[in-house]
């Protein structure tokens, strides 16, 4: 938790409990026949810890839209940038997706573990994946497993890793190609 946010809510809770403790003196005073002057003065530290009760939850109120909003331009913007970049790549995206059926089939994989394996390269979880397509976990752990035995691999990192270690250029050539472009 920032320091802020720390501040914020001590600030909020100190304010409370001196509204509850004024609250609960008025109350007796008021009950013992205090004089009038003793309980106006409590009245105005009431106000004052009910003021600075808003104040303070106003602040950490404005402080959360304010990081909420700023949340929202970045998704906003992430969401932008990942649409700019499909688009731009629309016909290698639609050659990499055929490439991967194409290597579904070699696999000998089902119509459905075909599309549990896309939605696990795309990063789902089994339990995303089942939501998805109406069906169990079990289900979906069950054709992942199929995947996995069927494309020799041990598991979705190394099933994403075959598709991708062809695509991404060995470490010297990315080297060359950055210091080319500087």
């Amino acid at each position: 938790m920032n320091e802020k946010k720390r501040y914020s809510y001590g600030a909020i809770a100190l304010s409370a409990v001196v509204l509850v403790l004024i609250t609960l003196d008025m109350v007796g005073d008021y009950r013992e026949g205090v004089v009038w002057t003793h309980l106006f003065v409590e009245l105005l530290i009431l106000v004052v810890s009910l003021a600075g009760l808003v104040y303070f939850g106003r602040l950490y109120y404005q402080s959360a839209q304010s990081k909420i909003h700023l949340l929202e331009q970045n998704l906003a913007s992430a969401t932008q940038q990942a649409q700019q970049w499909r688009e731009a790549n629309r016909e290698l995206i639609a050659g990499l997706a055929a490439q991967i059926q194409k290597q579904f089939d070699g696999w000998r994989l089902t119509p459905a573990e075909a599309e549990v394996g896309f939605l696990i390269l795309k990063g789902l979880s089994h339990t995303e994946i089942a939501s998805l397509r109406n069906a169990s976990e079990r289900t979906i752990r069950d054709q992942a497993r199929a995947i996995y035995r069927k494309s020799g691999t041990a598991g979705r990192s190394e099933l994403s890793a075959f598709f991708l270690e062809d695509l991404l250029l060995p470490r010297q050539e990315q080297q060359t190609n950055q210091n080319m472009r500087h």
